[in-house]
């Protein structure tokens, strides 16, 4: 596995089994990701996107084929070296940005570093520089209620960040924004994957959102049909 590759899939197959009918969703997919790029996934529903993203995840497993990590194999770990590997390594955004709506944004923020060692004040530390980082390190102490649509996805990306992830996985992360909003978050995006180094895969329907990416990658019926290298946007 080349050292420029985060992630490598081989002959990755997917099957689900509904009553008597097997439904394939992948056959013989392979893949590569390069580390810090930012790849667009399109495709019509049902062409297997969201499953392709739970898979880089840990969130769902291959029914056969491989999924390397950093040239390590993943899809045969245990769920607790799973869930170890997830929290250290991914960060997920997905389009309902999914608050816990009793909590503010920074104790929001706050939620996956719970799980580390880590004191008081290190936490605090860590969720200041997120939230400043997405432009919100003066609503740290605003319910989801109190913030708009993108102010709440921002708070959204900055809980996916706030562990440090090299990898970060976007589900429609602009599915429920206007335009103007959509292009702040996808900017966000931006930034996080050329200033920081992060590794981005977005599954999106909109061209507009994709065209902020520097790959586009075409699913249909478990296949990439088309892959385009695009003109990252200002």
């Amino acid at each position: 596995m080349s050292n420029e590759n985060l992630f490598e899939l081989k002959s990755i197959a997917k099957r689900f089994t509904k009553g008597k009918e097997t439904i394939t969703i992948f056959d013989n997919l392979c893949m590569d990701i390069a580390r810090e790029q930012f790849i667009a996934i399109m495709g019509p529903s049902g062409s297997g996107k969201t499953t392709l993203l739970n898979m880089l995840g840990g969130v769902d497993r291959p029914t056969s084929g491989e999924i390397l990590y950093a040239g390590q194999p993943i899809q045969n770990l245990g769920e607790n070296a799973l869930a170890s590997w997830r929290a250290e390594n991914v960060g997920f955004i997905f389009q309902f940005y999914n608050l816990m709506p009793m909590l503010n944004a920074a104790q929001n923020v706050e939620l996956p570093l719970l799980l580390k060692k880590l004191s008081s004040a290190e936490r605090k530390k860590k969720i200041d520089a997120a939230l400043t980082l997405v432009g919100l390190g003066d609503r740290a102490k605003h319910k989801p209620d109190e913030l708009s649509g993108g102010q709440q996805q921002r708070v959204a990306i900055a809980r996916a960040i706030v562990s440090d992830p090299k990898l970060l996985l976007c589900d429609e992360p602009t599915g429920d924004l206007d335009r103007t909003t959509a292009t702040e978050v996808l900017q966000t995006l931006q930034l996080l994957n050329k200033e920081f180094g992060k590794t981005i895969v977005m599954v999106t329907h909109d061209p507009a959102a994709a065209e902020f990416s520097n790959m586009q990658l075409h699913l249909d019926k478990g296949e990439f049909i088309e892959q385009q290298n695009s003109e990252t946007v200002a």
